[in-house]
């Protein structure tokens, strides 16, 4: 395990070993940290990747090559140590190879590939799944970073506000009980692209907001001024916080794969919004977090 500190003139960085997570995004013109901090009372952890599984599994198990697998929520990669791939002075690079233990739960060789890089006031987050072996890999993959909300002193969370941008409404599919999607959908209409937070916004789990409904995603204090936002390209994305914890942070998470619908029964490779790539080849995305 190891910490690696990445700085220019506007913002520094911190990014541990363990998982890749992004663990501090501060402005160094105040000192001013955005991302949580990872109290365990709350929520233990800061910004993980989710590999090879977005959100969880119906009955905890998947079916591929064949056979039945299990698998717990987000997958594995965020628990597990990430070699460090190369450093420069603005950009980072960590590696995670399949082995013997990946293969017990996951039956694919793959090398995944996490980045950060500074620009100005901005973190883009990439990655790159390459598929080494001989066969498609079947995967997915999603962001999970967790923002200071409120941001201010003597702010509440229900002073703020999410920004969609320029939209007027957006479509979130209703997740249930079991964490698993079902085929309702809740349309919140939005004023000036915003959504006021409140308690029972989270009351059955995340904001799933699919088919690219909007790029962007961003917080918002009392005075309706953004101070930090997402930019994606990212099929869907979810908005959480844990329901009646009263936590401080709101995370907004890039998502490239979904967890299972509730009456799901097909493979692997039959999974809503799930990525697939060919012997030998290569597959990336990046999103870009940017303070205001």
């Amino acid at each position: 395990m190891a910490v690696y500190e990445l700085k220019n003139d506007v913002i520094s960085v911190l990014i541990d070993s363990v998982g890749a997570e992004l663990k501090s995004l501060k402005r160094l013109s105040d000192g001013r940290e955005y991302l949580w901090c990872g109290d365990a009372a709350y929520w233990g952890r800061t910004s993980p990747v989710l590999f090879p599984f977005v959100g969880g599994v119906r009955n905890r198990e998947y079916r591929a090559k064949g056979r039945t697998w299990s698998m717990t929520q987000h997958g594995f990669a965020r628990d597990m140590e990430f070699g460090l791939l190369s450093q420069g002075e603005n950009e980072i690079w960590f590696e995670l190879d399949s082995d013997e233990n990946t293969l017990e739960k996951f039956p694919y060789v793959f090398g995944l590939k996490a980045g950060y890089r500074l620009e100005k006031n901005k973190v883009v987050v990439m990655w790159q799944v390459v598929n080494p072996g001989d066969e498609t890999l079947h995967f997915s993959i999603g962001g999970h970073p967790a923002f200071n909300c409120p941001l201010e002193a003597g702010e509440k969370q229900e002073d703020c506000f999410l920004d969609f941008g320029d939209v007027d409404q957006v479509a979130s599919t209703e997740i249930n009980v079991s964490g698993l999607a079902t085929d309702s959908v809740t349309v919140y209409g939005l004023e000036s692209g915003k959504l006021a937070l409140n308690e029972k916004l989270f009351e059955r789990d995340a904001l799933v907001i699919e088919n690219r409904q909007t790029n962007m995603v961003g917080l918002c204090g009392r005075d309706g001024n953004r101070y930090v936002k997402v930019t994606m390209d990212a099929p869907l994305f979810g908005v959480w916080t844990p329901a009646g914890k009263k936590a401080p942070f709101i995370c907004i998470e890039p998502w490239y794969g979904r967890c299972d619908g509730e009456n799901f029964e097909g493979t692997l490779e039959e999974r809503e919004w799930g990525n697939h790539v060919e012997a030998g080849g290569v597959w990336e995305a990046s999103y870009t977090i940017e303070l205001e």
